[in-house]
Parts: C-alpha cells; structure tokens; sequence
C-alpha cells in the first residue's frame, strides 16, 4: 500500500516535495541551452569556411549575433508581463526560435545551389540571406524566453516552499551547464564529419539540424506540462513603471528649473507629485546599482570573444591530443567543464580561506578581482599568438617572387641568383627553405653540378612561390621552374600534398583513395587536401608493378612535396620537402587562458547577479535582470567597435588593446565601488511598511473621532 500511495502523491502534480511541473520546464532548459550553445560553437568557422568570410566580419558578424540575443530579452519580459502571460510567451517565441534554427540548418545545405557540383555553392548570397534569417529568429526566439523560463519555475512553487525553490535554481543552472557542455563538445564533432548529395563537404547541416531537432524537443516536452503548470496572470510590467517614474521626474525638474523653485535632496523626488514614495525610493536603488553597471561591459566584451578569436587562434594551432583529434571550436567546451568544477571549490574554499584570512571581500571587491583576471587571460592569449606567428609561413609581398630550390640528383648542387644576388649550395636529395627575392632584379639563374653547368633566365610573377627543381643526369643538368600555387596557409588542420616523380619511367600514384594521376619523369603533380593527424598509404604504380609505402602521420595546416625516388621490391622509397611547416604551437596552450577567464567568471558573474539581487528590493529583480543581460550585449558591440576601429594588422597587438582597456575599466570601477555604500532594501521596504501601518493607525483614530462628534 505505501508503494501505492507513493504513485498517488505522484499523480498530484508534486513529487518528492517538489511540483512535478518543474521537472518538465529543467528538461525544456537543458535541451534548449544545448540548441543554443550547440549552434552558436560552429557558428564563427560556418561563416569563415562555408560563407567564406574573412576573420573579421565573420567576427563582427558573431559578435552582433551575440548583442541581439541578449537586447531582446527586455522584449520577452514585457511581452510576458504586460500582455501574453510567461506560458503563452514561451510557446509562441519557442515555434520563432525551432523555425530560425531548421532555417539555419537547411542555409548550411551545399547542394541547395552546387548545380555544377563542385563541392562549393555557386549561389552565396542565397545561403547568407537564410542563414540572417535564422540567426535574427534564433535571436528573438532565445532573446525573448529567457527572462521567462527561470521566472515560471519560481512560480511553480508555494509561499511555503523557499528551500526547494533555491534547490530548483541550483538544479536550473547546472541543466544550463550541463547543456552548454554536451553541445559544444558534440557539434563540432558533426561538424567534422563529411556529408552531402553530389559532392562531400564538411557537415554544417548536421551540425546545425541537431540543435534545431533539440529545440523541437524542448518546445514539445515544455507543451505536455501544460496541463499540470500553474500560470500566474500578467500584472503589469514593473519595467516601465520605472521608466514612466524616471521619465516623469525628469519632465517635471526641467519644467521646475527657474530659480524660485526650491532643490529637492534627489532628483527622482521630483516625481513625487504622481508616484508614490516606496515606488521612488525602489527606483533610486535600482538606478544607484544600474549605474554601478557602467563600466561591466567591458568584462563582457573580452568573455565572448572565446567563441569568435580564441576559436578562430585554435584553427592555426595543433589539435592532435594522442588517441583523440581535437577540432577548434570543441577548445570552448574547457569553459563550463571548469565553470562545473570551480564553482564548489571557490564556494567552499577559496571564499572560506579569504574569510579566515581577516580579509573583507566584498562583492564589489570580487568583480574587480574578476575583471582584472580577464585582462590577465587576453595578456596570455596574446603571448600564444606571439608563439603561433612565429611558426605562420611569410609569403612574398607585392613586387616580390619566392624560390625555393630541391635537388633531385646524387651529386650536390650550387645554384646562383643572377645578377650577384645570393648563391645557395644544396646538397643531394635535399631541398632549400623559400628564398625571397625583388621580381624586377632577378634575371636569370646558374646551376653548377658536377662539372656541368646551365644557365636560364626567369620570368618571375610578383606575390607567386616556385620551387626550382635540379637534376644532375649522365649527359646534361636539368632545371625547371615548378609555379606553387599555394598563397595561404591551409585551414581547418588540413594538408596540401603533392608529388615529383624522380624515376626514369612514367608512374601513377595514389594516396590513401586520392588519385594523382599519371607523373611522367621529373614531373610535377598538383596540390591535394588531406585532413591532418591521420596516416595514408602511398601506392605507385611503375610498370605495371604496384608499389607502396605509408608514411609517417601528417601534422596540420601544412604543406608538403614527396619525391618518389626509387622502388626496392614493394618498398617506395620517398623524400619529404617541407613548403609550409605545419602547425607546431599545441591547443592545450589555450588552456591557461581559459582557466584564468574562468576564474573571472567564477568571481564576476555569480557575484554580479547575487549582488544585483541583495541591493535591490524584492520586486524590483526583473529590472535588474533586464540591466545585467544589457550589460553583455553592450560588450558584444564594444568587439565590433574596437576591432572595427582599431585598425591593427597583428593579432596579438588586438589582445593586449583588450586587455589594456579592461585594465583601465576595471581601474574606474574600482574607484566607484569603493565610494558605493550597501543598503538592505528589506529595512527600507520595513520602513515604509511601517510609515504606512501609522498612517492607516492615524486615518482610523481620525475617522473615530469624527464619528464620535458627529453622534454628539
């Protein structure tokens, strides 16, 4: 019978002491948190490899994404509160977000415009005009119901239930987490992956559809707890009372400014004609933390720039983590791992510690901490990015023509760069680095081998690389000039391989399934791109007779000749000549700044939020909410100022203008917060509660005494 009456308790929308409504609406977070997060981690590389725009619109258009996401949900809150109730705002907005993320998906579709099928769309602009679309829904969608979810599960719970309550809060946040964490390690590896109808591309639409399922998800689970909700009535927005009291006060002072009005102690008591005193003493409490929000964009401003710079840093880093291949965009994913670490170590440790230390850190004290550390992650950025241009290849310049010089004979070669600009020595079977040289000076070239010698002039393109390959034969030297198209480092990790057949017959290779072809003698094959970290077999076919080899593993991001020398039984025997190093700097040096961002975010945002809602009074949180989200999308347009603004050619020059900036903004706040004083709004609101307690007292001692003299 108890198992009996268990199942009944159950059946009551409650279980476990709490109401079984809230079960649905965590459910609907996690699987919406992971649409957006899922998303948002592939969105700065959809833009670089599939729109094929450069590093900095991609990133001003992620950042501007970011900025709409948080301006709108002022929008929600006061569609919620002032018209549609929070249930009906959640469902409507959630079909906006469901149909912006399937349009996302289905803008990622290569085929949608490949009509000639060659792998790359031949329509762009169709892809950008529906993936705006999707993003600006998207926007809308996440911007709006934000504000909602976590207030409707408040709602669920009774006047009685407090402690549940902050256990569904504690629960609510780790579903974001949770969310947050799985999508960004799961998406880029379905990015990663190769799909399409006529040609295979990297797999944006999967990438993409995943999340856009989840969302379909989240907005089903979230309508089949309709039932059991319990759905407070929209009472007003307590927003633009605010606003409408602010707007009053300010109105009525500069109908008020002669001189022979008198000053009052606040500019806000000008509003006192209309509104009451608790409603103007609530607004001066929250206008004295709002300003306090000022300078907070900045923080914000360095935090998001994970998803776009630090993403597009790790494209030219190595991602090769032994057993696993890590790809750019999954290096986000270290943040809500330590987020999920960290918080109970800085809670139940750090903070302690500070405590028995005799050292008051206050929460503004904490946010300081906090935008310091930030400015101390973008410092260790910038020193990565210092690293990692070290190892970027220098490409020849405007009036300028690259060489480099492979020797593909036994006996060792001088070759000289007429008229008298440089003489190099290269040794058999090995190959020079690129030699830059003025187009206009260079004239001709001398190869001395052996006891032979041949001159040839040059006709050299400005900005283009060659690779001069030389061959000592029995009866004279040969030298050609081979054009290397390659003008850029590749990317995503990937290599370009190519081949020179140094035997006497002609041959035809293929490696691991890419066909180069048919290579007659000392011929040259062109580029191809392999995906880096993985090892592929080498085959020639030389006579009829296969023969094979399978060399050492491919790094990323670099470019590579392979001779092929000669054929000993089945064995190939190859050279390498390296054209761009691969990426040498590893991702796991990208994990000290995200350990110190954390850190910083651990301090400055669970702080902001705590303190936001212990100086304010109780109904007066959602305004604040609505100043805090301001906040970040003020920062996401600060990126697109400075990096628009600023003009710097290296990367690493824009890291430290960040973190220079913050360092000056957390200098500012520092000042402010050290003049701010701390209020308990509860003894303000007790005060008032009591001045009116009085006043009824006096109205009805009155109303007594007039009812006594008119009996008399």
């Amino acid at each position: 019978s108890s198992g009996l009456t268990l199942s009944v308790s159950c059946l009551q929308p409650s279980c476990f002491g709490y109401p079984l409504s809230i079960f649905f609406i965590i459910i609907n977070e996690f699987c919406e948190r992971f649409s957006y997060y899922g998303m948002r981690a592939v969105l700065v590389l959809y833009f670089k490899y599939f729109l094929q725009w450069d590093d900095n619109l991609s990133t001003a258009i992620y950042h501007t994404f970011v900025a709409l996401c948080y301006l709108t949900p002022i929008l929600g809150a006061l569609i919620a509160d002032s018209w549609l109730g929070k249930f009906k705002t959640i469902v409507s907005l959630s079909i906006v977000y469901t149909i912006g993320q399937a349009v996302m998906s289905v803008s990622s579709i290569n085929d949608l415009t490949d009509h000639n099928r060659d792998g790359s769309p031949d329509n762009v602009s169709v892809h950008i005009a529906l993936s705006m679309t999707g993003l600006i829904l998207i926007a809308l969608g996440t911007g709006g119901i934000k504000p909602c979810v976590s207030a409707f599960g408040g709602d669920q719970f009774e006047d009685d239930q407090e402690k549940q309550r902050t256990r569904f809060f504690s629960i609510f946040y780790l579903s974001i987490n949770a969310g947050s964490l799985l999508s960004t390690i799961i998406t880029p590896i379905l990015r990663a992956q190769e799909c399409g109808i006529h040609s295979k591309q990297r797999c944006y639409p999967l990438a993409f559809g995943v999340p856009a399922a989840l969302m379909a998800v989240a907005l089903v689970v979230f309508i089949v707890g309709s039932r059991m909700y319990k759905k407070v009535q929209p009472q007003g927005n307590i927003m633009t009372q605010v606003a409408k009291c602010i707007g009053f006060a300010i109105k009525n002072r500069f109908r008020h400014r002669s001189k022979e009005f008198p000053k009052r102690e606040h500019w806000l008591d000008w509003a006192s004609e209309k509104y009451d005193k608790r409603l103007i003493a609530q607004t001066k409490m929250v206008l004295k933390v709002l300003f306090l929000y000022i300078p907070l964009p900045m923080f914000w401003a360095l935090f998001d720039q994970q998803g776009s710079r630090w993403t597009l840093q790790a494209t030219t880093m190595d991602g090769n983590f032994g057993a696993i291949q890590i790809q750019p965009d999954q290096m986000q994913t270290v943040n809500p791992i330590l987020i999920i670490l960290m918080v109970p170590v800085v809670d139940g440790l750090v903070y302690p510690l500070i405590k028995k230390c005799k050292i008051n850190f206050t929460p503004l004290r904490k946010i300081t901490v906090g935008m310091f550390l930030a400015s101390l992650a973008f410092v260790a950025a910038a020193l990565v990015q210092v690293q990692i241009d070290k190892t970027l290849p220098v490409f020849p310049a405007a009036g300028q023509s690259q060489i480099k010089v492979i020797n593909l004979g036994t006996d060792n070669a001088t070759v000289s760069f007429e008229p008298q600009i440089q003489n190099v020595n290269v040794t058999s079977m090995e190959s020079t680095a690129y030699m830059t040289f003025e187009t206009s000076q260079l004239l001709s070239f001398k190869v001395t081998s052996g006891n032979k010698i041949t001159t040839q002039p040059t006709k050299l393109s400005e900005g283009s690389r060659y690779t001069l390959r030389v061959k000592n034969n029995a009866t004279d030297i040969v030298a050609e000039l081979l054009f290397d198209n390659v003008t850029s480092k590749p990317e995503e990790g990937n290599n370009l391989i190519r081949f020179i057949n140094n035997l006497p017959d002609t041959i035809n290779i293929t490696m691991g399934d890419t066909s180069f072809g048919t290579l007659a003698s000392l011929s040259a094959s062109n580029y191809n791109l392999f995906p880096g970290g993985r090892e592929y077999k080498i085959t020639a076919i030389i006579n009829s007779m296969p023969c094979s080899v399978t060399p050492k593993a491919l790094g990323f991001g670099g470019a590579c000749t392979i001779v092929i020398n000669k054929c000993s039984g089945e064995n190939l025997d190859v050279t390498y000549s390296e054209d761009i190093p691969p990426n040498t700097v590893h991702m796991a040096w990208q994990i000290p700044q995200y350990f110190i961002l954390t850190c910083a975010e651990v301090v400055f945002s669970v702080t902001g939020l705590e303190f936001s809602y212990s100086q304010a009074p109780s109904n007066m949180k959602a305004v604040l909410q609505a100043g805090w989200l301001l906040t970040v999308a003020v920062g996401n347009i600060i990126v697109l100022i400075v990096a628009g603004a600023s003009k710097l050619s290296e990367q690493w020059a824009e890291y430290v203008l960040f973190a220079a900036l913050l360092l000056a903004v957390c200098i500012i706040f520092a000042v402010m917060a050290y003049f701010y004083t701390y209020i308990d709004p509860s003894e303000i609101e007790a005060q008032f509660d009591e001045e009116e307690k009085q006043v009824k007292k006096d109205q009805d001692v009155y109303e007594k005494q007039g009812e006594a003299d008119s009996q008399m």
